[in-house]
């Protein structure tokens, strides 16, 4: 039992299965699932349809603080993403046509590449430190969406467009296969191969990895191009679900968010050691939160207020010390059960 303890994912599953279980009891409709035409609706839906773009981001988040980095610019890239996607729809003479928004993805998709690929040459070939690497384009790249945008909010009316977001496959919303496509090809990457070990290796030491033979300047160059390539994929989403792309608003406090995700998933901010699985189990944490803001009628005005409170109760939980304490008393029941009084009385006897 003290082993399920100690496991790094039996606390925040339990938090998840403890806020699920509180709305629920607060209003049974929470955990109702019903089928319309052939979708599922319900709350509990909408809360893995509505965690995509966070799903996306924290998961790039996870393998750049694996390296021992960070990422700051995910919002901006998020914005980016959105912009350039959104202008080519809109300035072309068909919207609507599928061929149109393919293109208009797998440009922003490029330039999400690139926006990556200049954090990681600034981290693992300039050697800026991480923080001050990413905040450069986490300040400048929302000026750069709004160049792209002209200072406007682009809509456009694209139904292929917004299908990203709304639409359904399979009786389940196609964002939410998008994280779960993300979610098994991250595992398969860096679970199944030697590069999630030298990932590792390269977050604990990288100067060892590197005396050692491992690339550790490629791990976390390519760490951080997949982080702009999958916060690329969340500005899509974002942008498909208003039909717009929105300079100021996209992805704002997200990067705040995946990092706070990464954190209850069990990963270590000094690197080295990470969970692609608790990190899923983070993004739901914090998604079903927010959804229980909404859910529980808490006001806007009070819902920082809950949000952090609620928080800070999840976190203080799953702190090392609360473990080992948690632990400990777990063996002091157990050494204070039945057996244990009559092994006593028979060593008196």
């Amino acid at each position: 039992m003290t082993a399920v303890y100690k496991h790094r994912l039996f606390w925040p599953i339990v938090s998840l299965i403890t806020l699920i279980a509180i709305n629920a009891i607060a209003r049974p409709q929470f955990i109702k699932i019903t089928m319309r035409d052939g979708e599922l609706y319900g709350p509990l839906i909408s809360i893995l349809r509505e965690s995509a773009p966070l799903m996306l981001v924290a998961l790039g988040m996870t393998i750049v603080i694996a390296t021992r980095g960070i990422d700051l610019s995910v919002g901006a890239t998020m914005a980016v993403s959105g912009a350039v996607a959104l202008t080519i729809i809109d300035g072309s003479g068909d919207p609507g046509n599928l061929g149109t928004v393919l293109t208009a993805c797998v440009v922003a998709l490029l330039v999400s590449l690139v926006l990556g690929a200049w954090n990681g040459f600034l981290v693992s070939v300039v050697g800026i430190q991480p923080i001050i690497a990413t905040l450069v384009l986490m300040l400048a790249g929302r000026g750069v969406a709004l160049l792209i945008t002209g200072g406007f909010i682009t809509t456009v009316n694209s139904e292929p467009f917004a299908f990203i977001a709304s639409g359904y496959l399979v009786a389940l919303p196609f964002a939410f296969l998008i994280g779960v496509v993300a979610i098994v090809v991250m595992s398969l990457v860096e679970r199944r191969t030697a590069l999630g070990v030298l990932t590792e290796a390269v977050g604990i030491n990288p100067e060892a990895s590197r005396l050692a033979g491992v690339r550790s300047r490629s791990i976390i160059w390519g760490a951080y191009m997949v982080s702009g390539v999958l916060a690329g994929v969340a500005g899509l989403i974002y942008a498909s679900n208003i039909r717009a792309a929105d300079a100021n608003a996209a992805g704002v406090f997200i990067e705040l968010y995946a990092i706070l995700a990464v954190v209850l998933g069990g990963t270590s901010l000094n690197g080295g050691k990470f969970s692609i699985a608790g990190t899923v189990v983070g993004v739901l944490i914090i998604q079903t939160l927010e959804s229980s803001i909404l859910f529980l009628g808490v006001s806007s005005a009070q819902s920082p207020v809950f949000f952090g409170f609620v928080v800070a109760l999840v976190v203080v939980v799953q702190s090392p010390r609360m473990r080992e304490g948690l632990a400990a008393l777990s063996g002091r029941m157990r050494s204070r059960g039945p057996g244990a009084r009559n092994d006593d009385k028979v060593e008196v006897a």
